[in-house]
């Protein structure tokens, strides 16, 4: 099967809620979902959220990024859905994510500046500039909570990780605690 890449823009049609760290809490939801669902499909990418808007890239199987991208497309929290580029893909670029979140961080910043970008409006963007932005998102190494840092060694046969290992553990920890709170309350009887 073809492999494929798609980016697009979109508006948030939600309100943000300030956060003082870490991720708004739709985006936070989104960011969840999208990980499970791409891990699934071995889809992988990167999404960025400013300024009331999204810019997503996405890559895997064609079939696989166009039922996505059709799934988002009836997401109640996008609107105005742009597409920026969509094309063949001879390899996936993005090979250990299943969804990269970029925070708002001093690389976007400079990437306005540098492209006279007032806010952020990706809907605006040039190819260049969907491309540049791609490989920031493909490069960031900032520290978020729904970052997913699980870069694996196996090189091509490795798959996206939807879970991040703090996560795994966390889950595995409630799911223990679950199982000796229902054993002593069964003990109770």
């Amino acid at each position: 099967m073809p492999l494929m890449r798609l980016a697009y823009a979109s508006e948030a049609t939600f309100e943000d809620k300030s956060v003082n760290q870490g991720v708004e809490p739709h985006v936070a939801r989104i960011l969840l979902t999208s990980r499970r669902n791409n891990a699934r499909s071995h889809l992988v990418g990167g999404l960025y959220y400013g300024d009331g808007r999204f810019f997503q890239y996405l890559e895997g199987e064609e079939s696989d990024v166009l039922s996505t991208f059709e799934r988002i497309k009836q997401d109640e929290r996008h609107q105005n859905i742009f597409t920026l580029m969509e094309g063949p893909l001879e390899s996936p670029t993005f090979t250990s994510w299943s969804m990269k979140y970029v925070p708002l961080s001093s690389d976007v910043r400079r990437f306005l500046e540098r492209n006279g970008l007032e806010r952020f409006n990706p809907s605006e963007f040039t190819e260049s500039q969907c491309e540049e932005m791609i490989e920031l998102i493909r490069q960031s190494s900032h520290d978020q909570k729904l970052v997913n840092y699980d870069e694996e060694t196996g090189g091509a046969n490795s798959r996206p990780q939807a879970f991040s290992p703090g996560l795994r553990f966390g889950l595995m920890a409630a799911g223990i605690a679950l199982l000796g709170a229902l054993i002593y309350a069964g003990s109770l009887l």
